[in-house]
Formats: C-alpha cells, sequence, structure tokens
C-alpha cells in the first residue's frame, strides 16, 4: 500500500475548501454540522484523508451544494476535473474571489490569458 496522496482526494478537497471559504465559514463550524473534528476537515481538504460518500453528502448539505459538485463533475475531457489539484490553484481562487473590483478582475484575467503558452 502506497503513502502517496491520491490527486482526486486533493481535488475533492480543495473544492470543499473552496465552497467554505465562499461561504465564509470556519472549519470548525463545517467539522460540527458535519459530525467530525476540525483536525478531520483539514485532512479532507489537504486530501490526506479520504472522504466517504455519506460524509461528502453530509458535508455538501452544510455547504449548500451537492455531493456531485463537490466531486468535480465537470465535462472535462483532458483532465480538467483535477485542475484544482495543481499546485496554486486554490490559493488563485481566493486571491481571485477577494477582489471586490470588476475591472480588477477582469485586468487579472488579461494578465492571465495572456501568460498562456
Amino acid at each position: 500500500m502506497t503513502d502517496a496522496v491520491d490527486p482526486v482526494d486533493v481535488a475533492i478537497g480543495t473544492r470543499i475548501r473552496s465552497r467554505r471559504e465562499e461561504l465564509r465559514i470556519t472549519q470548525a463550524q463545517l467539522a460540527a454540522g458535519a459530525g467530525v473534528t476540525f483536525q478531520q476537515i483539514q485532512k479532507y481538504e489537504r486530501g490526506v484523508n479520504r472522504v466517504s460518500a455519506a460524509r461528502l453528502l453530509q458535508i455538501a448539505a452544510v455547504l449548500k451544494t451537492t455531493g456531485a459538485a463537490l466531486l468535480g463533475e465537470l465535462d472535462g475531457e483532458h483532465g480538467d476535473e483535477l485542475v484544482l489539484a495543481a499546485p496554486g490553484v486554490s490559493e488563485l481562487l481566493s486571491a481571485f474571489r477577494g477582489i471586490d473590483d470588476a475591472d480588477k478582475r477582469d485586468a487579472l484575467l488579461l494578465v492571465a490569458r495572456g501568460l498562456r503558452n
């Protein structure tokens, strides 16, 4: 058995964290609603521990979303469903969400698009 973290678990954890931060709730609040400790939520969010289906549905209910959304059932043909697992993506999304000015968000998108290729 390997100790490697599965990229799918990391992607699910990243979606959990992203949604939790979007709703501005703490790990402790999510943990209380899901019936686990905040340390367990930390492990789920990092992808260190795999989330069972039943627990995922409990977490989804607290986060006012669906299990499918947390699983990342996207229409990605080339592994796009794992894009959130890439290093820096969740931090970039958090920073982007923190920009209130629409013009600044648009400028950031222009820069990001310019850096592709």
